[in-house]
């Protein structure tokens, strides 16, 4: 898809982040946008900030882990634009609970993350791409995941985003079955300046969790993070991958090896790499390892 003018973007987790970046480069292409977010504040300082930009912006309140709140958003989005054209299932939550082992974790964090990356990545897509089906106009289907969806050792973060990803694999073949002339592809980002790590902020009362919070591991993210690539420059990337209909794209290329080095274990039929969290962080803000 190259064509963007007067098209309409939808973007989840748009009032900040990498959501945030996405909505203004969308803006500037001339597409009118729909910023949804669970926080509400934040997120009518973004809308008026796109409105800036001489485009038409709407803002909707949601929460992506509601099958119900994404239809609604649905409903909102073809209320104000009609047709649909990029969908961004941006919305996501990380995880810093402290456990030996991932059988210790806590029922109600499996919930809560799943519930965020993988069904509410889940739900867009069955709210929205049945109507970019409909209406044949050319489109995209962007979902956010990370490098965790493809490199071993982040607990329930890990496996959400690797649900997440086998998810869009099977989402682009499906597309591919129908001839649709819809495009998609997966983001998948290293280290990026944002606030993920406070995820629990927004963290429903309905899912509490027994487990302590690992505030070295949270403490080494931060550090990290505030150190990782601006989500501007994720935007551009993005933004050129969608118009030349590149499906996998990772910004972050000092991770090439170890990706690889994945695929070969697997392939010489051994074990997984060792993915110590904490050790990565460390390697990676004393410039052992990573990227910003």
């Amino acid at each position: 898809m190259r064509d963007f003018k007067g098209k309409t973007a939808v973007i989840t987790g748009a009032a900040s982040g990498i959501g945030f970046a996405l909505a203004e480069k969308f803006a500037n292409e001339g597409m009118n946008i729909i910023l949804a977010d669970i926080e509400q504040g934040t997120l009518d300082i973004a809308v008026s900030k796109i409105s800036k930009l001489g485009v038409e912006a709407h803002g909707v309140t949601v929460d992506v882990m509601d099958k119900n709140a994404l239809n609604h958003l649905f409903d909102e989005s073809v209320k104000a634009f009609k047709n649909v054209h990029i969908l961004c299932n941006n919305a996501g939550v990380a995880s810093t609970a402290d456990a030996n082992g991932i059988w210790e974790l806590d029922e109600s964090d499996w919930e809560w993350v799943l519930g965020v990356n993988f069904y509410g990545t889940l739900y867009g897509m069955q709210a929205f791409i049945p109507h970019m089906l409909n209406h044949k106009e050319e489109g995209h289907v962007l979902n956010t995941i990370s490098l965790a969806g493809i490199l071993p050792g982040e607990a329930i973060y890990g496996v959400s985003k690797h649900a997440a990803l086998a998810l869009s694999e099977s989402m682009w073949q499906g597309l591919k079955n129908v001839k649709s002339n819809i495009g998609a592809s997966v983001l998948c980002p290293g280290f990026v300046n944002t606030n993920i790590i406070e995820s629990n902020r927004n963290r429903p009362d309905h899912l509490p969790t027994e487990n302590k919070t690992n505030f070295l591991l949270k403490k080494l993210a931060s550090s990290v993070l505030k150190r990782g690539k601006e989500p501007t420059e994720i935007a551009d990337i993005t933004i050129e991958a969608i118009k030349d209909n590149k499906f996998y794209i990772l910004p972050h290329t000092s991770y090439d090896e170890m990706i690889e080095e994945r695929y070969k274990r697997i392939l010489s039929r051994t074990e997984p790499q060792e993915a110590d969290m904490q050790e990565i962080l460390k390697g990676t803000l004393l410039g052992e390892k990573g990227e910003w």
